[in-house]
């Protein structure tokens, strides 16, 4: 689905790695404490989507959060924007005047500006893997198991398994709110991942072939005969999901996707460097460019 807040005005802000990895000083902190009480309200950012958005009555929207953003000076709104296409998680920033709002990612910049993601992904993503542990290279794939855009980037993502033994693919489970089975089904696959790596694999390609049969009603069935197909018992499956420690370790996974600016599924990061789903093309020289570049030294 095309960004619809793409009509917004775009600036592209560029924020230095070494900034952002540096704790605020005590003049920072107290700027970013100021500017938190001083954030849009929920009826300002409405009125403010509805001047943008109100000409369509296809298109609704629901606010998520109002927060400030990393960047000092900004406020980071996200929404959920609902069109004939479906629904679709975005953010804007807003300035600290409160008269502009500025659309796009907010990169970060410098000689090694991936490599802060890269040691925390190296640290903290823990999901499933495919590939040897000590690739040159590290695909962490966000990804949730409901969503249409991942299901046609997987053969994507399976043919880089494949065809590129220098990768290591870790999947991290991303289920996003408006999505009624996903957060059901990431449970299923980390306790499918749990009993057999390979089962895991064989489950999410299953869930993705099934995906249009499935449904908030009919997930524990469908999920728990997927598990069975996939070479595990359902049944243990299907009780490993209920419970409360492996509802924990998706909102871990999902934790740390917010924290490296995930909003959207799939999102990758190839030694840390995020992008969305791409051809394979285009995927295999970003791939080939890592393993080239490799890990900056001393680092």
């Amino acid at each position: 689905m095309h960004r619809l807040l793409k009509y917004l005005p775009v600036l592209l802000l560029l924020v230095t790695l070494a900034g952002a990895q540096q704790e605020p000083d005590a003049p920072h902190a107290a700027a970013k404490a100021a500017a938190s009480t001083n954030l849009p309200s929920e009826d300002t950012v409405n009125g403010f989507l509805k001047q943008m958005f109100g000409y369509d009555s296809t298109l609704s929207w629901k606010v998520l959060r109002i927060k400030p953003s990393p960047t000092e000076g900004l406020t980071e709104v996200n929404v959920v924007i609902s069109g004939e296409q479906g629904k679709q998680i975005d953010k804007f920033y807003v300035t600290a005047d409160g008269r502009h709002a500025i659309s796009g990612e907010i990169i970060p910049f410098g000689n090694h500006p991936f490599e802060a993601a890269r040691k925390q992904l190296s640290r903290d993503a823990n999901g499933p893997a495919h590939g040897p542990a000590d690739a040159p290279v590290t695909v962490v794939e966000f990804s949730d198991l409901q969503c249409p855009h991942c299901k046609e980037a997987h053969p994507t993502i399976e043919k880089l398994m494949a065809e590129d033994k220098n990768v290591r693919v870790v999947f991290e489970s991303f289920p996003l709110p408006m999505h009624d089975w996903a957060a059901k089904a990431a449970a299923y696959a980390d306790c499918v991942s749990r009993s057999s790596n390979d089962a895991f694999w064989k489950f999410i390609q299953s869930i993705y072939a099934a995906q249009t049969d499935l449904t908030a009603a009919n997930a524990d069935e469908k999920l728990t005969g997927l598990a069975d197909s996939a070479g595990v018992k359902g049944a243990d499956i299907a009780t490993c999901a209920a419970k409360p420690e492996t509802t924990s370790r998706v909102e871990k996974s999902m934790a740390l996707g917010k924290a490296l600016d995930v909003d959207s599924t799939p999102t990758l990061f190839i030694n840390g460097r995020k992008t969305p789903a791409l051809p394979y093309e285009v995927l295999q020289k970003l791939v080939d460019f890592a393993a080239k570049e490799g890990a900056p030294a001393g680092k």
